[in-house]
């Protein structure tokens, strides 16, 4: 091997940005810590042998940086930051732990919990056993950051910026999808090749929808809690490398292939005119809270990166529910994440982001504040201010619920639309008002600080809780599986499961949860904002009443392709009804009209009517289970639509708002909807229990 030399005239931070940044000639690696005494940039050969550690020179904005000659991409390396073990006082620095770039380009293997991880005695049976570091090398049990080149042909690649008024979102996650797939090839399955494959895709386009959205992609690490269980972290929200494709999902090897084949699947979703958006997780990360583990941030710089408790820094601020907070209200945390942001759009040419727990991102010293340093950047950031940004509004701190509460550029992710669509179709007769609310794009909740309805996010279900499937299905949950007695996931669900419990004739079961799956997708695809499906909810996916499979990596969770008759009808519904939406613009709400939902907007073309076919009074709301929306497109009659709903237990006929003659666009009563439109109807319609119908003027 040639002699390695590190030198420091090269040093130029302005020049070369955190990280490692390959010339051609060697590497030049540079790291952010304020408080460590000194770092070492720790370089490991072939065999995974550690070579003997270079001492980095520090500047003036408290960048570590060194230049390496005779070095290349593939090169794996880390970090020993050196400086006081004073927990009290907020700080972690124990040389005896490699610690991963933050800025890492890629990552090689993953956490071996068996080897000494942690930066304190974990084996010492105090409770203060965190005062104490552990002075045992962590260097075999660690990953390794990885030097890549940045060098790829991604041809006449570029974003589609697809408007949200026309988008429809799909959640999915990278390795779920394809791991049972009969046509993806084996060595494909469940990676980010085996999801651009020609099976996939076609899929996709044949549901079509326009754009994906990751599951998380970054990084991540697997719970040593659930390794000991015998479980994994299948969704991935326990980021450690906010730059780095998760290396699991590669069939390129872990080694720095990951990346390109991330960017090539990219490319080829472009290709077929289809967005990807990535869900990223920067609200905290792996590293836990006081007992978590040293990997990165905590040793360069814990007084930094996490938010601590003012009075005791020994203890994490947690709005989060995972131990810590990422500190985005400090600078250089705030530094990295725009940096990351900017990163995956310009070199990964994602095009949005959903964030989850947003509102944490959003806090100043304690509340949330629509008008932080983080939105602000983003906000005149010529590159991110034209990407998806899509937050999911809440986190567990005080002030945490914020749907409807991030700026103009923003959409988010609408609970309260997913919990109203559930309690209306569930039979809750004090809903219909405001299931009006959210079908109108929730005017209530966006109108407002010139947002528009694409700002609402509807979705009915997520990766976290029921499938569509088990909502109608299930009662009660059983997460037995994920070995926490049952006590772990969502308690209330809203489930939709009228005239199934107690019912012995599986014939009639099925066709009722049939039916109640349609009631939904049919909502949620005719209602104003931009519609989000889960993956596998357009068959009727079932994680068998597991509300909180994120410690499922296996059949269970996987996407199941092996479908029956009932199952192609479903999915052959929510993609005519995908078509349908794509093709009449009214159902889009690009804008909303002027004055209040329930008592002007018929001047523009949109009504809310009885069973008797009279305008609903804004006062008339109370114990209504059945009403009509009355849609019309003024410039163009014949787009002139009526969604009937009737969560009643008994049938319902309509007088129709208008005269004329009907055609039935589908019925959810019918086993084969979208092949009914032969039939028309004149002034009534009769419509069956816990049942929806579209109609067209023709």
């Amino acid at each position: 091997m040639q002699t390695l030399v590190a030198i420091y005239e090269k040093t130029t931070p302005a020049h070369f940005p955190l990280g490692a940044h390959y010339d051609g000639k060697g590497v030049y690696f540079s790291v952010h810590s304020n408080g460590a005494d000194y770092i070492e940039l720790c370089l490991f050969d072939g065999d995974g042998k550690e070579l003997s550690p270079m001492k980095m020179q520090k500047a003036k904005d408290h960048t570590w940086s060194v230049y390496i000659e005779n070095i290349h991409p593939g090169q794996h390396y880390g970090y020993r930051a050196y400086g006081k073990f004073d927990p009290k006082n907020g700080l972690l620095f124990n040389p005896h732990k490699l610690l991963l770039d933050p800025y890492a380009k890629a990552m090689h293997g993953m956490i071996d919990w068996n080897k000494p991880i942690y930066g304190y005695k974990t084996y010492m049976n105090d409770v203060d056993k965190d005062l104490y570091m552990d002075t045992d090398d962590n260097v075999s049990g660690m990953m390794k950051s990885i030097v890549i080149s940045s060098d790829f042909d991604w041809g006449n690649d570029s974003h589609l910026n697809i408007p949200l008024s026309q988008s429809v979102i799909y959640e999915l996650h990278v390795k779920g999808f394809t791991m049972l797939h009969p046509e993806v090839e084996p060595h494909l399955r469940g990676t980010y090749a085996g999801l651009a494959s020609e099976p996939i895709i076609k899929y996709l386009k044949k549901l079509g929808i326009t754009t994906i959205e990751l599951l998380p992609v970054h990084q991540f690490v697997q719970d040593h809690f659930l390794i000991e269980k015998g479980l994994r972290n299948y969704w991935g929200y326990n980021s450690i490398g906010y730059f780095a494709p998760h290396n699991e999902y590669s069939s390129s090897g872990t080694s720095g292939g990951q990346v390109n084949e991330f960017k090539q699947m990219v490319k080829t979703f472009h290709e077929n005119g289809i967005e990807v958006i990535i869900d990223v997780v920067y609200n905290h990360t792996a590293e836990g809270g006081q007992l978590g583990p040293i990997l990165s941030f905590k040793g360069l710089d814990n007084k930094e990166y996490y938010r601590l408790d003012r009075e005791n820094k020994r203890h994490f601020v947690d709005y989060t529910g995972t131990g810590n907070t990422f500190n985005t209200f400090h600078h250089q945390p705030l530094q990295l994440v725009m940096d990351s942001l900017r990163y995956w759009v310009i070199e990964m040419h994602v095009d949005g982001f959903r964030f989850d727990l947003g509102a944490t991102l959003g806090r100043g010293e304690h509340l949330f504040d629509k008008y932080s340093s983080f939105f602000t950047i983003i906000q005149q950031d010529p590159i991110l201010s034209n990407t998806k940004l899509i937050a999911e509004p809440w986190d567990m701190g005080e002030d945490g619920y914020q749907v409807g509460g991030f700026p103009i550029l923003w959409s988010d992710w609408n609970g309260r639309y997913r919990d109203t669509v559930r309690m209306f179709w569930n039979g809750n007769n004090n809903t219909s008002k405001d299931l009006a609310f959210r079908i109108g794009g929730s005017p209530d909740i966006y109108n407002s600080d010139s947002r528009l309805p694409h700002s609402s996010i509807n979705f009915i279900v997520a990766h976290d809780g029921f499938t569509m499937h088990d909502l109608v299905s299930y009662s009660e949950k059983h997460n037995e599986n994920n070995k926490e007695n049952n006590n772990d996931g969502e308690r209330h669900n809203n489930s939709i499961n009228y005239g199934v419990e107690g019912e012995t004739d599986n014939k009639k079961i099925k066709a009722l949860r049939q039916k109640h799956k349609k009631n939904l997708i049919s909502t949620l695809l005719l209602s104003w904002g931009t519609p989000m499906i889960a993956h596998g909810d357009e068959y009727g996916r079932t994680q068998k009443g597991n509300n909180n499979g994120y410690c499922q990596d296996d059949e269970l969770t996987w996407m199941n392709w092996d479908w029956d008759e009932e199952q192609q009808n479903l999915f052959d519904f929510t993609s005519k009804l995908i078509a349908f939406r794509k093709n009449q613009h009214i159902f889009h709400g690009s804008k909303y009209p002027n004055g209040d939902l329930l008592t002007e907007w018929i001047n523009d073309g949109l009504d809310w009517f009885n069973a008797d076919g009279k305008t609903i009074g804004k006062g008339d709301w109370h114990n209504i289970k059945s009403f009509g929306m009355y849609l019309e497109n003024k410039e163009n009659s014949t787009d002139t639509f009526i969604y009937l709903v009737n969560a009643d237990e008994n049938e319902v006929e309509f007088n129709l708002y208008k005269e004329g003659s009907w055609k039935i666009i589908f019925d959810t009563c019918e086993k084969i909807s979208f092949s009914i439109d032969d039939k028309s109807t004149s002034n009534k319609y009769k419509l069956m229990s816990k049942s929806a119908a579209l109609l067209q003027l023709i």
